[in-house]
């Protein structure tokens, strides 16, 4: 490893790359139950414990035949799986789900260069996305309030991909889409030329009211959605740019992440692409352990195989589990799931919530020690992780693991995340992991839940944020 260290110690100075700070989005305020809906549209699976939502099948018909006369007169009939609502427990009574069903914002934004000169961008890294989409002026104005902008007029490297569109659309109804330009995109240090940036034109309150300026996608590129001439036409992600273009040397076809709990007083999550931060690796007093990775449906997909519960073992031989810096929330079978919350004094499941929940005067010492395998290696969660949001009454922890649902697979999104630092060698196909403990384990309210000091206050816009961070930035280079 010490060769690879000064072989990427070279390649960073000479290229400057630099940390790129995370910033915590000051706008988001936790909420168990929003965030656990906003997966069941994200992953579409269906829930199998019960609760408020839940997936049907509606039969949407297309034609050029008024709705009223299409069941009679024709039409093409198309099942599409829809997320609603149950109004009441003990009915059948149900509803649409709304903007307000769910967290549709981001935990952590960070700042992108798009154009010549740069334009900067607050996005939302997401290796669970393929997608890299941005607010445009090519928009309404409504949608563009409060949000930093691309303008690819005012870009001497923009081009104009003809014929090629782009569309994300969540089971809710919820959209984003619009057209495809080139462009020059920075991050970190990098510079990649000849992106494909996703330019919406048109979007729903959902994703307008979000507070980021769009996402960067850091999955593989064949789950990208940009069409052209409505054929499937993926593009290569920055990642794949990066390699591809060679703007980056073989030994540094990476990119990696730290997250750090909002909880603590100063916290300075980051991503890196091209080198990994070695003084983090030699913190934890541990080697990188690779893990190899599946990206055979586009996803950083790894073997997760067993899981311990205050070091009883549990086999889980053959299971699999996507590595997701989009999902707040870690989501497991309903097996170990039930195996948590025994351990848990208190813990009960709550159908209002659609989860676990446990009380808040549980104490971090009453909490188990949780291990997840990724690999050959198990990784502990930390405690504090367990406590995710307040529950509406004030009165309960919703718990930061819960029910995969139908899925086949688990999603380890920030809950097992910021347990490590995780290298995410594409160049490789491997994905790299070093366990990142705090000290203490806080289960104090969190200053992104409203009853806490930082949280209800008046919202920010993306466009103070970024004058913010500009202000206020002491990043290391």
């Amino acid at each position: 490893m010490d060769s690879l260290y000064a072989a990427q110690d070279k390649i960073k100075q000479d290229l400057g790359l630099s940390k790129v700070k995370v910033i915590h989005n000051q706008n988001y305020q936790r909420h168990g139950t929003k965030s656990y809906v906003y997966l069941l549209n994200r992953f579409g699976f269906q829930p199998t414990k019960p609760g408020p939502y839940f997936h049907v099948d509606k039969v949407r018909q297309h034609g050029l035949l008024p709705e009223e006369l299409k069941g009679a007169l024709g039409g093409t009939v198309h099942t599409e799986r829809t997320l609603v609502k149950r109004l009441d427990q003990d009915r059948d009574q149900t509803g649409e789900v709304t903007a307000d069903d769910q967290q549709n914002d981001s935990m952590y934004i960070c700042k992108v260069g798009i154009g010549s000169p740069a334009q900067n961008l607050l996005l939302d890294f997401d290796t669970g996305s393929a997608d890299t989409w941005v607010f445009s002026t090519l928009q309404d104005n409504t949608t563009q309030s409060g949000h930093n902008v691309y303008n690819p007029k005012k870009s001497k490297t923009f081009k104009k991909l003809s014929g090629k569109s782009w569309k994300i659309q969540y089971g809710d109804g919820s959209t984003a889409s619009g057209d495809c330009v080139s462009d020059t995109l920075e991050v970190g240090g990098l510079t990649i030329k000849k992106q494909t940036i996703e330019c919406a034109t048109k979007m729903s309150r959902q994703f307008s009211q979000s507070t980021g300026d769009g996402l960067l996608g850091l999955a593989w590129g064949k789950i990208n959605t940009v069409t052209d001439a409505g054929e499937a036409d993926p593009q290569a992600t920055p990642v794949e740019n990066m390699i591809k273009q060679e703007d980056i040397p073989k030994a540094s076809e990476l990119f990696t992440s730290a997250f750090y709990s909002s909880r603590d007083k100063n916290p300075k999550s980051f991503y890196t692409f091209g080198f990994i931060d070695k003084d983090l690796v030699k913190k934890s007093g541990q080697d990188i352990h690779w893990t190899e990775v599946d990206n055979s449906e586009g996803f950083w997909s790894i073997s997760s195989e067993s899981c311990s519960i205050n070091g009883e073992k549990i086999d889980l031989s053959g299971n699999t589990a996507i590595a997701d810096t989009g999902t707040t929330l870690a989501l497991m079978s309903d097996k170990v799931v039930e195996k948590i919350y025994d351990h848990i004094p208190g813990a009960t499941y709550d159908w209002s919530n659609q989860g676990y929940i446990f009380p808040i005067t549980v104490k971090a010492d009453d909490l188990p020690e949780l291990k997840v395998a990724v690999g050959d290696a198990e990784y502990v969660i930390q405690k504090e992780d367990l406590a995710f949001a307040l529950t509406d009454d004030k009165q309960n922890w919703y718990g930061g693991v819960q029910s995969r649902g139908e899925m086949p697979f688990d999603i380890l999104g920030d809950t097992f995340l910021k347990s490590v630092y995780a290298v995410w060698d594409q160049g490789n196909k491997r994905l790299g992991l070093v366990p990142k403990i705090e000290e203490t384990q806080n289960l104090e309210p969190p200053p992104d839940s409203p009853d806490s000091e930082g949280g209800g206050k008046e919202k920010l816009h993306s466009i103070d944020l970024l004058a913010v961070d500009a202000a206020e930035s002491t990043e290391d280079p």
